[in-house]
């Protein structure tokens, strides 16, 4: 099935629904999902349709030109994507592999919509694992004095090989705040701590060190600010005092995988809305 997704968020008023839902019927489109969120705290509104276009009466940029006049009639911010177009994934690794193996194996059946053109590393020992996927693999080694001339040459691979998303799959280096902008809600990190506690390097470690009853994992999207971007998905494991260091770290592998993969799922499927530092993520 061909269908379009509609991302829409406004301030919130009466007659949002209708009026939207009834600019797609007069149209003359199916609605197959329409789920929509109301924050009554900061008076927004965000909703999330999602149409049948298998029999489309209209090209796609007027449909675009007509809901771009009630848009800006309405004040509403919004955004479309359509199922047939293959979003293209750039994941970045260094050392830790469990995140990139999950990652290619969902891609691999078919559970992420996209393609994985390629895996670009600081360190070369995970070349192994992208051949078995047939992934092209690039090394692009990193230290203090050529940072910003091995990141150019990231940002160029990243160029000519189309990118949508850059996923940052335990990816130990810090970007610059001009590669984060390039890609402005397209880079999703995913930190190996339950946010905002334990920002920053040695998670498991501080956690540890703190006495904690529950460790987790959170993916969210890269800002400027280091681990303060908008949170997608997270999740958590019970431990106890009688778990070493090395006990989290490993418990910690298996829930930084599936948060990252379910966040990076939740991105291709447009089930995300940002707002400030919040997410709005809706169910499938």
């Amino acid at each position: 099935m061909k269908y379009a997704v509609f991302l829409i968020k406004s301030d919130d008023r009466k007659g949002l629904l209708a009026t939207i839902s009834n600019f797609f019927y007069e149209k003359d489109f199916n609605i197959l999902r329409c789920q929509q969120y109301t924050d009554l705290y900061e008076n927004k509104y965000y909703m999330r349709v999602k149409l049948d276009i298998a029999e489309l009466h209209v090209t796609r940029r007027k449909l675009e030109t007509s809901f771009k006049e009630l848009a800006d009639s309405l004040k509403l911010e919004w955004e479309v994507h359509y199922s047939d177009y293959v979003p293209r994934v750039a994941v970045l690794v260094s050392h830790a592999s469990h995140c990139m193996y999950d990652l290619l194996v969902h891609q691999h059946e078919d559970d992420l919509h996209c393609g994985i053109p390629l895996v670009i590393s600081n360190h070369p020992n995970l070349e192994h694992v992208a051949d078995k996927f047939r992934v092209p693999f690039f090394c692009c080694p990193v230290d203090k004095k050529n940072k910003s001339e091995q990141e150019a040459k990231i940002v160029e691979l990243l160029k000519k090989n189309h990118i949508d998303l850059v996923v940052l799959a335990r990816y130990m280096q810090v970007l610059s705040n001009d590669f984060i902008e390039s890609y402005n809600g397209r880079i999703i990190n995913i930190h190996h701590a339950f946010l905002p506690a334990f920002k920053g390097a040695d998670p498991y470690r501080r956690a540890w060190e703190r006495g904690v009853k529950v460790i987790g994992a959170t993916a969210h999207y890269a800002t400027e600010d280091l681990d303060e971007g908008p949170i997608i998905e997270q999740d958590v494991e019970r431990i106890s005092h009688e778990f070493e260091p090395s006990d989290l770290k490993r418990i910690g592998k298996d829930i930084e995988r599936r948060v990252l993969t379910r966040a990076v799922k939740a991105h291709l499927e447009h089930r995300v809305i940002t707002s400030g530092l919040r997410t709005i993520v809706f169910p499938i």
